[in-house]
């Protein structure tokens, strides 16, 4: 008997069924993700600001982690931007022992601290661009290993050059840390929920200058000087141990918002065991439904993805914009005010109080607190003012995709925070010269300390992140911009300090340090008033150049 032939138009219509089945599948999956987004804005921020906005379903989140993968790549950003200013400051009580040792001026032996911020502002200028092109983790690793062998270098050098080189590539190694600290928040986080995480980010850099005292004052007196530096290379080690296991790359252009996979050198473990499962656990069906349209959206980037050798320029291009040029300087005016007071604290700590190491590393402990608390505090008030001033504007907010600042003035948003810490905090600068003028007890000038640390660095926090709102596509790069003009000018004020001292008396020392401080504060009001306007001009600028690049 023989077979029938199957018949072609029932075939067809079997095919015809089955591609209708799947477009209705379809359909359905993408109004489930619509409505449960929708239900999501609605029940979390049901009468908050975000209500305000007009939000495209279909358009994917500013970044996939969650929070609490986030908070966990912002400590161990915080825990890697500890290092460069803990590497800077950690000898401060031995700097008299160390004096001595090698038999050379105080004068001269402040110089390692100058050549290091010399090297902390050049440095990143290099590897900002490296990690904005080249992912993260690939600066981080390649700085580490520098780091980690100056370090074991310090720790055996016996001579006074040799400590001031090796403090020059033990800079090298580490500075790279806070500019990519910087990179790794305006990568997962929006403008409006940026304060807050970067306060969380920048609590490491910030309160290591005052913690790192205690610390070293604590190894100098019962070990020795060289214990402070195998004491930075055990830290190191450990720090590598969850780096290298779990910090997953988050740079926009290596993987936007955290959906595209990395390249295999720069995966985590973690990531690649993730990736290796996946790909064994997925079934025709979700290869189907998720994996082609995945990949149509990585291939645009992943085409980019190409290796060239990091570009140092890039760091000038943002010097010389009219807004970012006068916030970086007027910021490295606050650095160096910062910096002058904790540098000098040693020797004037000796002076008039006759400290050991051990005491002068204590008596940092207040300043550390304050600066403990001041990326914090002035990270939620950057938010909550964010959020104010959307408000008064009528400006939608929209968390989980991000903002588009054209029109937002975010000058306001952000320096408005910052007036009220440089007030305080310069007056504190000024009244900190006077109390060791007058050698009054000790505890005025601690109190001072604590004031400086807190609301310095909080204004400096504040313009910070402002520079990282300016170039939110290469932020490694604008903070490397930040660290370059910052540290030099912080080195030469550091460079001098001990001189100034001697020759103007502390009080009037100090007094002159504030009076900069204030005398340049107009910059201020010039960034209110035409910030705006320059923003607006450099944004047309550089989409006429993408449109002419075309």
């Amino acid at each position: 008997m023989a077979l029938e032939e199957p018949d072609p138009s029932l075939a067809s219509e079997e095919k015809v069924r089955k591609q209708e089945v799947l477009d209705s599948y379809l359909v359905s999956l993408a109004s489930h993700h619509q409505s449960a987004d929708q239900a999501e804005n609605e029940q979390i921020h049901p009468r908050d600001l975000e209500a305000l906005s007009n939000i495209q379903s279909n358009s994917p989140p500013y970044s996939i982690f969650s929070k609490r993968q986030k908070a966990f790549i912002v400590f161990l950003t915080a825990w890697a931007g500890f290092f460069s200013p803990l590497s800077a400051n950690i000898y401060f009580p031995a700097l008299t022992t160390l004096t001595r040792e090698f038999n050379v001026s105080s004068t001269l032996m402040n110089l390692t601290l100058t050549s290091y911020m010399i090297f902390q502002g050049l440095a990143p200028t290099i590897f900002g661009d490296l990690a904005d092109m080249a992912g993260r983790r690939p600066a981080y690793t390649i700085g580490f290993i520098i780091y980690i062998g100056a370090n074991i270098g310090l720790a055996l050098q016996s001579s006074y050059p040799a400590l001031f080189i090796l403090r020059c590539l033990q800079a090298t190694g580490s500075s790279a840390t806070i500019a990519l600290g910087n990179g790794v928040v305006a990568d997962i986080a929006t403008s409006s929920e940026r304060g807050t995480w970067m306060g969380y980010a920048t609590s490491g850099p910030m309160v290591a200058p005052a913690l790192a005292p205690v610390i070293g004052g604590l190894l100098a007196q019962f070990l020795s000087w060289r214990s402070i530096f195998w004491f930075l290379t055990i830290m190191t080690g450990v720090y590598m141990i969850p780096f290298l296991i779990a910090f997953p790359e988050t740079a926009r252009n290596v993987v936007g918002n955290g959906s595209i996979p990395p390249q295999s050198y720069n995966m985590s473990f973690l990531n690649y065991l993730q990736l290796r499962r996946s790909r064994k656990s997925e079934n025709e069906l979700s290869q189907t439904l998720s994996r082609e349209p995945h990949g149509a959206s990585q291939t645009p980037l992943a085409q980019k993805r190409k290796l060239r050798f990091p570009n140092p320029l890039g760091t000038l291009r943002v010097i010389k914009q009219k807004d970012a040029g006068l916030l970086l300087f007027y910021n490295s005016l606050i650095y160096t005010a910062f910096y002058d007071v904790i540098a000098s604290a040693p020797y004037l700590f000796e002076e008039i109080y006759g400290f050991n190491d051990l005491q002068i590393g204590l008596a940092f402990i207040p300043f550390g607190i304050g600066a403990l608390i001041a990326p914090i505090t002035s990270g939620r008030l950057m938010d909550w003012n964010y959020r104010r001033v959307a408000a008064n504007e009528n400006f939608p907010i929209d968390r989980k995709r991000g903002d588009n600042l054209k029109g937002f003035p975010l000058e306001r948003a952000r320096l408005s925070v910052a007036v009220p810490f440089l007030i305080i905090g310069t007056s504190a600068v000024l009244c900190y010269g006077w109390t060791l003028e007058m050698e009054t007890s000790l505890a005025a000038p601690l109190v001072m300390h604590f004031l400086i640390g807190l609301f310095l660095t909080g204004a400096f926090n504040c313009m910070s992140v402002m520079l990282i709102d300016y170039y939110p596509l290469s932020p490694s790069t604008a903070t490397a911009a930040n660290n370059l003009v910052r540290c030099l000018v912080g080195a030469g004020g550091t460079g001098i300090i001990n001189i100034m001292v001697s020759a103007m008396g502390r009080g009037w020392c100090f007094t002159f340090i504030a009076a900069v401080v204030i005398a340049t504060s107009p910059i201020l009001w010039v960034l209110l008033k035409w910030g705006p306007g320059w923003r607006e001009e450099r944004r047309v600028r550089m989409e006429t150049g993408k449109e002419n690049s075309r």
